[in-house]
C-alpha cells in the first residue's frame, strides 16, 4: 500500500490475498478500513467528515474479521450481511454526525422483506443493535463526543409479530416414524434435548458420555465453520435418557464414521470430513416426511428447541431446572421467549380454577341453573 503525502491512501491494495477479497466490492471496503486507521488521528477532529459508509468499513475490518475474538463466525457473517444489505444502502454516504434519532426510527418502521411484507420487528431490532453498536465504534475511536449516539434513543420493539409453531408429542412421534437412520436420531435428540442446530450437527462422538449418559457441548458449526458456542452457559453438559444413548450406540456401530474425532452426523458426500448441511436435510428429508406424516406447520431445527422448552414447562418442571437444560443465561429468557402455554394446558387451568370456584359457592347455595330462554 502506498500513503499519499497528506497521509491519505493513494492504494495499491496490498491488504490481503485475492482469495480473501474477490470482488471489487470487497477489497475497496477493506481498502477504506484500512485508510480509515492509518487516518484515524485526524479524523478525530470535529471539522473531518466520516461517512457512515467510511465508519462501517472500519468496523467491518477491525471487528469482523475472521481473527475477531469478539464475535463468533455465525455473528461475524449476520453483521456483515447486515450491513450490506440494510445499512450501508440506506445510510452509506451519510456524515456520522449528520445521523438523527427520528430518521433512524422512521427508516426501521417501513422497512420490508423481499416479498413485499413487513420485516419481522426481531430483525428490525437486530438492525438498530447493529446500528447502535456501529456509532459506539465511533465512539471509541473518538470521532464521535461521548453521549453522541443517535441510536440509544430509537424505539424499535423486538416483539414477535407471530407465535412460533409448537410440535406436539403426537406430532413429533409421527414424524419419527417418517424417518430413517440417522435422520430420526437426529430429530429425536433435537427434540428431546433442546440442542441448538449448530450445536447438534457439530457433536463429535467424543463428546458423547455413554458412561454418565451425558453430551458435552463444545463448539459451534456454521455455514461448515466450526467455532465456539454462543455463551459460556452453552457449554453445560446436556443430560440424554438410557434410550436415546441407546440409539447413539446402534448408530455409532453402523455408521462408517465411528472414531472419537468422527462427526455424530457426518455426511458420506465428504466421505465424513464434514456434517451433514442442517438447511439441506430440512429441505430435502426433514420437511418432507413432515408432509408425509400429516403435519402442516412449518418446522425449522429452532422448532424443536423451542417445543422442547414449552413442553418442560407444561409439564410443571421447576423453571431453574429449564432454564439449565435449555441453557439460557437467565430465566427471563426461558419464560418470556421460548415457552408458551398450549391450548389443552390453559383449558385445564381454566377448568380448574371453575371447579375451585363453584366448589366454595356450592357449600353455601347451589348456583342456579341458567333458563335456555336468557
Amino acid at each position: 500500500m502506498q500513503i499519499s503525502g497528506d497521509g491519505s491512501c493513494g492504494i495499491r491494495p496490498s491488504s490481503g490475498p485475492v482469495e480473501e477479497y474477490p470482488t471489487r466490492e470487497g477489497a475497496s471496503e477493506a481498502i477504506n478500513g484500512l485508510r480509515m486507521s492509518i487516518n484515524e488521528d485526524r479524523h478525530r477532529r470535529q471539522d473531518r467528515t466520516i461517512t457512515v459508509g467510511d465508519l462501517a468499513d472500519h468496523y467491518t475490518r477491525v471487528e469482523l474479521c475472521d481473527g475477531s475474538e469478539w464475535h463468533s463466525h455465525a455473528t461475524r457473517i449476520a453483521y456483515r450481511e447486515f450491513i450490506k444489505r440494510w445499512i450501508r444502502p440506506r445510510w452509506s454516504p451519510f456524515n456520522i454526525r449528520q445521523i438523527r434519532t427520528v430518521d433512524v426510527e422512521a427508516w426501521l418502521h417501513q422497512l420490508l422483506r423481499k416479498d413485499g411484507r413487513p420485516l419481522a420487528n426481531n430483525t428490525k431490532a437486530k438492525i438498530r443493535s447493529l446500528m447502535s453498536v456501529l456509532f459506539n465504534h465511533a465512539i471509541r475511536y473518538e470521532w464521535l463526543e461521548q453521549g453522541r449516539n443517535p441510536i440509544t434513543m430509537v424505539r424499535q420493539s423486538a416483539k414477535r409479530m407471530l407465535i412460533p409453531e409448537v410440535i406436539e408429542v403426537g406430532e413429533t412421534a409421527a414424524l419419527l416414524k417418517k424417518l430413517d437412520s440417522c435422520f430420526r436420531l437426529m430429530v429425536l435428540m433435537a427434540a428431546t434435548t433442546g440442542l441448538r442446530r449448530g450445536e447438534l450437527f457439530a457433536l463429535k462422538w467424543a463428546d458423547v458420555d455413554f458412561s454418565n449418559l451425558e453430551i458435552r457441548v463444545t463448539r459451534f458449526i456454521f455455514r461448515q465453520v466450526v467455532g465456539k458456542c454462543k455463551t459460556e452457559g452453552s457449554c453445560r453438559p446436556i443430560p440424554i435418557d438410557a434410550s436415546v444413548a441407546a440409539d447413539l450406540w446402534v448408530w455409532q456401530n453402523t455408521s462408517q464414521y465411528r472414531q472419537p474425532e468422527d462427526w455424530v452426523f457426518a455426511s458420506p458426500h465428504t466421505h465424513g470430513l464434514r456434517p451433514f448441511w442442517p438447511d439441506s436435510t430440512l429441505a430435502k428429508v426433514i420437511r418432507p416426511a413432515a408432509g408425509k406424516a400429516g403435519i402442516r406447520k412449518r418446522i425449522g431445527w429452532h422448532t424443536f428447541r423451542h417445543s422442547f422448552s414449552t413442553l418442560l414447562a407444561g409439564n410443571g418442571e421447576n423453571v431453574k431446572v429449564v432454564q439449565e437444560l435449555m441453557r439460557h443465561a437467565s430465566v427471563r429468557c426461558t419464560l418470556e421467549i421460548y415457552s408458551q402455554a398450549r391450548a389443552v394446558e390453559k383449558r385445564r387451568a381454566h377448568e380448574r380454577v371453575v371447579q375451585m370456584l363453584r366448589r366454595d359457592v356450592e357449600q353455601d347455595a347451589p348456583i342456579p341453573a341458567v333458563s335456555a330462554n336468557v
